[in-house]
């Protein structure tokens, strides 16, 4: 199985962020990718009004699966 974090890719946090105001465990969509290393996230709320967007290392994040993994 390839988990390569890739463009529209749900997505969570791995590790605190206080300077942002973002923490562990917080979900956003990768709205773009930098190069192999850095995507760009886009942190929503319940009423999709964006309140954070960050260029983050794909080490900081682990992808999210709504279904079983084959």
């Amino acid at each position: 199985m390839n988990f390569t974090i890739k463009m529209l890719d749900v997505v969570a946090l791995l590790e605190n962020l206080p300077e942002p105001d973002l923490y562990r465990g917080q979900v956003g969509t990768v709205v773009d990718e930098y190069d192999a290393e850095f995507v760009e996230v886009e942190f929503s709320d319940l009423q999709n009004r964006t309140y954070a967007l960050e260029a983050l290392g794909k080490s900081q994040l682990m992808i999210l699966h709504h279904s079983p993994l084959a």
